[in-house]
């Protein structure tokens, strides 16, 4: 089972046990959670309705702010003098997700399978391999 959240404006596939890193949450409390984009249970069926969803939820513990990367920016004009350099460090969240919680009249929708394309039956017979012995 997995789901898709939603969280400073960018996505994340999650599942129970998943340790995610989202944009900086200003939050004190121990535990958060999310409102699932779209949902697919243990069987293969999606949950895509947005009333069932609605009352669906994602929880994850809170394990702590940390920073990303460093990431250096080096501006440079030619001829002018003109040279700025800086840096960036992203705040991120780090989140351990505990469950997802899914309302017990959900609509499930089946797994669409793949289309088979029809194979052409040919009236010719199959042409043999010819062996040249001389």
């Amino acid at each position: 089972m997995y789901a898709i959240i939603k969280s400073g404006g960018k996505q994340a596939k999650v599942s129970p046990g998943d340790v995610i890193e989202v944009e900086l949450l200003h939050t004190t409390e121990e535990n958060v959670s999310f409102i699932p984009i779209l949902v697919v249970d243990a069987e293969g069926s999606t949950i895509s309705d947005k009333d069932a969803l609605a009352k669906a939820s994602v929880t994850a513990k809170v394990l702590g702010d940390v920073k990303g990367p460093k990431i250096d920016i080096f501006k440079y004009k030619n001829k002018t003098g003109y040279r700025r350099r800086m840096g960036h460090r992203q705040k991120y969240t780090s989140l351990e997700v505990t469950g997802i919680d899914l309302p017990g009249g959900a609509k499930k929708t089946k797994k669409s399978e793949p289309v088979k394309a029809p194979v052409a039956e040919t009236t010719e017979a199959p042409v043999e391999a010819s062996s040249e012995e001389e």
